[in-house]
């Protein structure tokens, strides 16, 4: 850690949120960055990601530039850089940690993860990415981390049901207390949104809190992804029984 950092700067709690995509991530970032105490970073490690696999994501050119591509100088910083505020928020989405990256150095971050039934996830997915798989979905590397890092687990449903419960019970299994300011947020983009925001956040960006919960499923699952919900649902399954419910 560079030496030149102030004592509240080193002191800073850093949450790693580890969620797959089509989760409420994005939403739930915006919670926690409408605290004062707050600051958040989107999603470090995405130009690593495809700088390593290759992928062709929308605005991936977009997405190299703005970021280091080498994943021990994005954890160096995540880990011991500059933080403004008392608390930073990261959000990670699971899959762009690949099995090649350094794990070690987050073992000083305080973890959390975010789950949400992988029907749902797949349902919605699939309107971006024909074919997606488990990998796309973070699936397996979430599990892993949990496994390695342990810390609270919340389901993206028991968020939308009840934020003000859930929420408050992540927050003190964090350590750091529930603000009411994390229930509602300004409409609009935001400077921290990483570049990729104009092609995912549109749904986020005219929200001002969290939805209300559907039970319904919504769209009804393509036949074709039944095989892959079934491969899908045992780490799912893995993790709810440790979620955070009021």
């Amino acid at each position: 850690m560079s030496e030149d950092l102030s004592e509240d700067q080193r002191r800073s709690v850093r949450i790693a949120m580890w969620s797959g995509p089509r989760n409420l991530s994005t939403a739930l970032m915006r919670s926690f960055e409408n605290r004062a105490d707050c600051s958040v970073v989107d999603e470090p490690l995405y130009a690593a990601y495809l700088a390593a696999t290759g992928l062709d994501h929308p605005g991936r050119d977009d997405v190299i530039a703005s970021q280091p591509t080498d994943p021990a100088i994005v954890l160096a910083d995540l880990t011991g850089g500059s933080v403004p505020t008392p608390m930073q928020y990261q959000k990670h989405m699971t899959h762009h940690l690949l099995p090649a990256f350094p794990r070690q150095p987050l073992a000083s971050l305080r973890h959390a993860f975010l789950v949400r039934d992988p029907e749902r996830v797949l349902t919605s997915y699939a309107k971006v990415r024909h074919e997606p798989t488990v990998d796309d979905l973070g699936l397996p590397q979430q599990l892993e981390l949990f496994e390695t890092f342990g810390g609270p687990v919340v389901d993206a449903a028991d968020v939308l049901r009840d934020p003000r419960g859930t929420l408050t019970l992540l927050c003190d299994a964090l350590g750091i207390g529930f603000d009411e300011a994390m229930l509602s947020w300004p409409a609009g983009p935001r400077d921290t949104d990483g570049v990729w925001a104009p092609h995912w956040y549109g749904g986020v960006e005219a929200s001002t809190g969290f939805s209300p919960y559907s039970p319904g499923s919504g769209d009804p699952l393509p036949d074709r992804l039944a095989p892959l919900l079934e491969r899908c649902r045992p780490y799912y399954d893995a993790l709810t029984p440790y979620r955070l419910s009021a």
